[in-house]
């Protein structure tokens, strides 16, 4: 997905603290598959992206996604609709930070109240 309409949005997984890399992998594969089912492509992460020092096996690196999205038609809310429901889905403690054009979110179980007043805020200003 590319052209002028096209933004980009760099997903972080990050697992609840006491689960390892192979876990944390599980997960990145099942939220990449779900996020394959909306009008969105999930790109590999630049390394200009990731933070200093990471590498190919670290936590980091093995949640991280790069979602290429069309700035008209709804496509972020869905994608930020998804990722809220994704969490929700899970036995475990686990958050999603979400930047786009320097601006980060970060998504976790909240009270369902508390979540929406965010991500409303969020949407507003990169959808």
């Amino acid at each position: 997905m590319t052209g002028p309409d096209t933004r980009r949005a760099l997903l972080r997984l990050e697992a609840e603290h006491d689960a390892d890399t192979e876990e944390l992998d599980r997960l990145a594969r099942r939220l990449r598959a779900e996020l394959g089912e909306l009008d969105v492509d999930v790109l590999a992460v630049p390394a200009g992206e990731l933070p200093e020092g990471a590498k190919a096996a670290d936590p980091v690196t093995i949640g991280a996604l790069v979602v290429a999205f069309s700035a008209a038609g709804g496509v972020f809310p869905g994608l930020v609709e998804t990722l809220r429901e994704w969490l929700g889905r899970q036995s475990g403690k686990h958050r999603i930070k979400v930047t786009v054009d320097g601006d980060t979110v970060e998504l976790e179980r909240a009270t369902a109240a508390e979540r929406q007043q965010l991500i409303d805020a969020f949407v507003r200003r990169h959808g």
